[in-house]
């Protein structure tokens, strides 16, 4: 995963200086904190979290649509493998 650099903060300067976090939110649309040396954290304002939530739910729903088709058209060979 590429992650731009100036977007990126430690736990600890998050932790003592949390505003730069949220000017960076504010300025770049996300900020990355650090772990260990570790991508751990991302932090985005709220309108882009409902977004990744909509979309998050939008997959779910295809995948339970894909698999009711799949079971659907396939109905009589689960039976048969249930026996």
């Amino acid at each position: 995963m590429m992650i731009n650099t100036n977007l990126i903060v430690s736990t600890t300067d998050a932790n003592q200086n949390f505003s730069k976090v949220v000017r960076l939110v504010d300025e770049e649309g996300l900020a990355v904190i650090m772990k260990n040396n570790k991508p751990r954290y991302v932090v985005v304002d709220f309108e882009e979290y409902d977004e990744i939530q909509a979309m998050r739910e939008a997959r779910k729903r295809k995948i339970n649509e894909t698999a009711d088709k799949i079971l659907a058209d396939n109905i009589e060979a689960f039976k048969e493998l249930a026996k």
